[in-house]
């Protein structure tokens, strides 16, 4: 396999995998305009889970360190799975723009044969 085909080669691997990126973001921004994603995710564990972690918090029958500490890894929880979400339109937007440039790329390498 010549340098050229190599190339060709990682670039179009590249490509498949930006594509991928981008169709799981396309399908989380389908969720996030989902009604019943909405209600679950977005408004019930989002927001109103969150809440009611945070008046547990105060809660007098749950200042044991065990209830403190199940409390407060519910609440990183919650962070990290909206965390997880940023990620995957994070990755999707770059996706997006990878898939232009490689594609101006391959052109450009295929153009001379």
């Amino acid at each position: 396999m010549s340098s050229l085909d190599s190339q060709v080669a990682q670039i179009e691997q590249n490509i498949k995998e930006a594509a991928e990126h981008v169709a799981t973001g396309s399908g989380l921004a389908r969720l996030f305009v989902n009604r019943d994603f909405k209600k679950v995710v977005l408004e019930g564990y989002f927001r109103e889970e969150s809440i009611r972690l945070v008046h547990l918090l105060a809660d007098p029958n749950m200042q044991t360190a065990e209830k403190q500490t199940a409390i407060v890894n519910e609440m990183r929880a919650v962070g990290a799975f909206r965390e997880y979400l940023r990620m995957v339109e994070h990755k999707a937007s770059l996706a997006s723009k990878s898939i232009a440039f490689d594609e101006e790329t391959l052109a450009e390498l295929t153009q001379g044969e």
